[in-house]
């Protein structure tokens, strides 16, 4: 079958874009390693001249206070897998490899109630935009998929 590369590069471009965020965000958390958190939260909302009894710097640093070495090691490994994840499917789907354009579809599907769910709470442009871009994803693949099967 003759198919267009243009959409799968997009979402192939995306699916990049979301592993070097999830990989920068492994780096940054690995570096946060065996440092005091609450302390450096603490710095920075002095830094920033807000009051820590407030509502939002308070929540952050009672959040910070909960986290430990270990906690942080596993969301730094969860990101780090979220993004080879996310990097064999851009790879794959750039070269048009069918498996990765069915893995495609369903980690957009898999969003899908979680998206729905945000957007039932609170309606936001952000939410309604991420909505509307997963389902066109979504859309997409599965008649790129359904046109290979004919």
């Amino acid at each position: 079958m003759n198919r267009s590369p243009a959409g799968l590069r997009l979402i192939a471009i995306m699916e990049a874009s979301k592993g070097t965020i999830a990989l920068l965000i492994s780096l940054g958390l690995h570096e946060l390693m065996g440092q005091n958190l609450q302390q450096l939260a603490e710095k920075l909302i002095d830094h920033l001249h807000l009051n820590p009894a407030s509502y939002y710097p308070g929540h952050l640093l009672q959040a910070l206070a909960d986290i430990n070495n270990t906690k942080l090691i596993i969301v730094t490994i969860a990101a780090l897998l979220y993004s080879v994840i996310r990097f064999v499917e851009a790879y794959g789907l750039w070269h048009q490899y069918r498996w990765t354009e069915w893995l495609a579809l369903v980690s957009s599907v898999v969003y899908l109630p979680f998206e729905l769910y945000e957007l039932y709470q609170k309606v936001t442009l952000l939410s309604s935009l991420l909505l509307m871009i997963n389902t066109l994803v979504v859309i997409y693949l599965a008649t790129v998929l359904n046109k290979a099967r004919t």
